[in-house]
């Protein structure tokens, strides 16, 4: 599957980042969810909110994060981005743009597609939300398959 914008992702969306329960996933792809307790309280809501929206969750696990249409660092919808990892020659190269970003009181984070050149197709989202006791967790959902095309 793929759209005008390049595009190889599912339906925009639907790792549903604002969503506290993802709905059905697409048929054909693999889907994930982990949430992990990261803190609690105002301070870490707030330091991990802003580091979520600066790709700190990717940036942090070793990929680079290059925006790649001349916007800055920190998330938008629509934005174009390239994620590498790897040293040297051996550097893989993932173009992404983000499909939904969420910013609310509670919930904050974002999903990003797989765009022609990404070595899957597929879908990545990135929230940090926090529950009535003061409790800061982190959710990563994905949905992930072969890209259409490309050597891999």
């Amino acid at each position: 599957m793929s759209d005008d914008t390049g595009l190889t992702c599912p339906a925009r969306g639907a790792t549903a980042p604002a969503a506290p329960i993802r709905p059905a996933s697409p048929s054909g792809f693999r889907r994930y969810e982990r949430t992990v307790t990261i803190g609690y309280g105002a301070d870490t809501w707030a330091a991990a909110g802003d580091a979520v929206v600066r790709w700190e969750v990717k940036r942090r696990s070793g990929f680079s994060v290059i925006p790649a249409d001349g916007g800055g660092l920190r998330v938008r919808e629509g934005g174009r981005y390239t994620i590498t990892a790897g040293p040297g020659r051996f550097t893989v190269r993932e173009p992404v743009e983000v499909v939904a970003v969420v910013e609310t009181g509670d919930r904050c984070g974002f999903a990003y597609g797989t765009r022609r050149g990404h070595p899957v197709s597929g879908e990545e989202a990135f929230i940090v939300h926090r529950d009535g006791d003061g409790r800061v967790l982190l959710t990563l959902r994905s949905l992930t398959r072969a890209a259409p095309a490309g050597p891999w």
